[in-house]
């Protein structure tokens, strides 16, 4: 263990051999870790991390061995069985595990099938989660995933299934007609597919959109657009995932609450973008 960076008095919990810690490492941010992830990372004899993984927070568990196993659509990436059966191999070798995962590992971060593979095979497991993408990522781009004067649900989406395709099981009218603001991981690829079947389903075209690329870290890049001209904004902007897009009035409040460009000496743009005419603290 190092003691490099110190942690608050707390009864700590060990991590012990032969156990394996499936921990959400947030969206990108290092600051966004939870102490317990912390507390893992200072612990641990391997970090087996995935391709979001800042190479800062790894930098906090020096002595552990640090393996890849990052998963990127397009790219070559392990398969899903060797990470899992791995895990279950180190664990069986006496190391101390840490799986380290981009956002939190049970929102669309497989976590569940891997802690699943290592309860099967005997290999006892910690759940920490983490600040997901969906929601940290949109409050760094200055976007509340929920506001009391634009919705009162929220809807989490993946942008295509295990084969890295659109997935068929999405019932785009049904997600369209029930929730006001629409969270979509991993769905720049299809981006057409999936702003042509919301307009189908009867969203409108005019209907802000946010895109936010590499959300938290320094190359942080949003782009803000319509249901329409989703599609051609993305293509005009060259902007690539990772990425997380936002469809929803929600979108607007950035406009008042982009505070990364403030702290940079930028204006808001509209202190009042949903119209409501009078101030906020007015319900």
């Amino acid at each position: 263990m190092t003691d490099s960076i110190s942690l608050p008095t707390y009864d700590w919990p060990k991590l012990e051999a032969g156990w394996v810690w499936l921990c959400g490492a947030g969206p990108g941010d290092p600051g966004l870790l939870t102490l317990h992830a912390l507390n893992a990372l200072r612990q641990a004899d391997v970090v087996i991390y995935d391709a979001l993984v800042q190479e800062a927070i790894l930098d906090w568990a020096p002595q552990a061995e640090h393996i890849y196993a990052g998963k990127r659509g397009g790219k070559p990436s392990a398969k899903q069985k060797d990470i899992s059966l791995r895990l279950v191999d180190l664990a069986r070798a006496g190391k101390r595990v840490l799986r380290l995962k981009g956002g939190d590992p049970f929102v669309f971060g497989r976590g569940g099938e891997e802690a699943q593979t290592l309860v099967q095979h005997g290999i006892p497991v910690r759940i920490i989660p983490g600040i997901s993408a969906g929601i940290g990522g949109l409050a760094y781009a200055g976007i509340p995933v929920t506001h009391r004067d634009v919705n009162q649900s929220v809807t989490f989406v993946t942008g295509h299934d295990q084969t890295g395709e659109v997935t068929s099981s999405l019932n785009w009218e049904a997600i369209s007609r029930g929730s006001q603001v629409l969270v979509i991981y991993m769905g720049m690829k299809h981006a057409e597919h999936i702003a042509g079947s919301l307009m189908a389903a009867g969203r409108a075209a005019d209907e802000p959109v946010a895109v936010v690329c590499e959300a938290t870290t320094a190359n942080q890049a949003v782009l803000e657009t319509t249901l329409g001209n989703l599609v051609a904004d993305i293509a005009a902007s060259g902007l690539a995932p990772p990425a997380i897009i936002c469809v929803g009035r929600s979108v607007l409040m950035r406009q008042v609450l982009d505070w990364q460009g403030m702290a940079a000496g930028e204006p808001p743009r509209d202190l009042d973008p949903l119209k409501r005419g009078k101030p906020a603290e007015r319900a």
